[in-house]
């Protein structure tokens, strides 16, 4: 930790955190390129998933993704019921105002599965977007000029932070 003149300690401290905060974010951006799980387990990495689909016109794969996730959460019966239609409304059923891309035999699954409303009742159709956004649109975002910054960025505060030491 080094005190600049006049500089309280909890100044420093704050400064210490900001480069370790920059070192983990770094870090982290390197990583999504490892797997689509790394990515999606970064809420850093889901943001600027989600800004790349945008520009591809396709951010509701990964919307329809997100709330499914949210929707395994959901503990109450009559909640479940209410966003498994709301969900399938959205994204699942045929002209939904985002729909998602999946074949016609998993919309009839998920359309059934809604009668006796599940956490599992979308976990085909998730299954589905995920694989299609893991082959189609990741390989994309990982060559796209926006990530590609991002990871020139994180090199070269990874390569500047160790000549500064």
């Amino acid at each position: 930790m080094e005190l600049r003149s006049g500089e309280p300690s909890g100044m420093v401290k704050e400064r210490e955190k900001g480069k370790r905060a920059h070192r983990d974010s770094s870090r982290e951006v390197l990583e999504w390129r490892e797997s689509f799980d790394q990515l999606l387990k970064s809420k850093s990495g889901v943001n600027a998933f989600h800004t790349f689909l945008k520009t591809e016109f396709s951010e509701e794969n990964l919307d329809f993704w997100l709330a499914c996730e949210d929707f395994k959460k959901t503990r109450s019966k009559t909640k479940l019921a209410s966003k498994a239609n709301r969900i399938f409304e959205e994204f699942v059923q045929s002209e939904a105002p985002r729909e998602v891309n999946i074949d016609h035999e998993t919309r009839e699954i998920t359309r059934k599965n809604l009668s006796g409303a599940t956490s599992a009742c979308f976990n085909e159709a998730q299954a589905k977007t995920r694989t299609l956004m893991e082959k189609d649109s990741y390989p994309r975002f990982l060559k796209s000029a926006s990530y590609q910054d991002m990871t020139k960025q994180a090199t070269s505060r990874g390569t500047s932070k160790r000549s500064h030491t």
